[in-house]
């Protein structure tokens, strides 16, 4: 089973399934073994669909599915986890609730205060952004390279850069001590998502090898 390390692709606001499902199994054909789904838009009949869907194409990749913002439908597909804005509920709920083996994962922005509240409350992962200018969240607040080094050293848990990320900009993340690269635009919204992958997943191979 794939590790909380490399590529972390998140879907986008698509409502079209099959397309959603065709570019995401090229991505994970590049290599890349975290996906989360994330649908703010759907109808939640969408949303259960595409999420079912996803399930198992996770699992014929041997991939993690992580969904976003929704720990009951997280439940119903079984997925791996769960990832949880600052309004999205309480990581300890989310803990109890998927018991020691699931994934808790949450957003702190870019507070080092608020990725030590998450430490606390039994977060897997602490995902810090926005790094660069983001399509999907434009007015988002920027984090620093800086950040990431702290948080690793302070609260020993795997760090997730997230906001404009493309494989020419990632490599200061990676070189700050990124876990994993948080990627939705320059994955899906790319000519050659499984090149795109790679790109990615190839960052984190040279890292392993330098």
């Amino acid at each position: 089973m794939a590790r909380l390390e490399g590529l972390y692709a998140i879907t986008p606001d698509w409502p079209d399934t099959a397309l959603l499902l065709a570019s995401t199994e090229a991505v994970l054909a590049g290599g890349c073994r975290l996906l989360q789904y994330r649908n703010k838009a759907a109808h939640p009949s969408r949303r259960a669909e595409q999420a079912e869907a996803l399930r198992l194409l996770t699992r014929r990749h041997d991939a993690l599915l992580i969904v976003n913002d929704d720990l009951e439908l997280a439940i119903a597909v079984s997925a791996d986890g769960v990832h949880l804005g600052q309004d999205d509920g309480d990581p300890q709920a989310a803990r109890r609730r998927l018991g020691p083996s699931g994934i808790v994962g949450v957003s702190c922005y870019q507070s080092l205060d608020a990725a030590r509240r998450a430490h606390a409350a039994g977060a897997d992962y602490l995902a810090f952004g926005s790094f660069f200018a983001s399509a999907t969240k434009p007015r988002a607040g920027r984090a620093t390279p800086a950040l990431i080094a702290a948080a690793r050293a302070e609260l020993a848990l795997p760090v997730v850069a997230i906001g404009g990320i493309t494989p020419e900009n990632a490599k200061i993340l990676v070189a700050a001590g990124a876990d994993m690269l948080a990627v939705i635009t320059a994955l899906y919204n790319v000519a050659d998502p499984q090149r795109a992958s790679q790109e990615f997943t190839q960052l984190f191979a040279r890292k392993l090898a330098s």
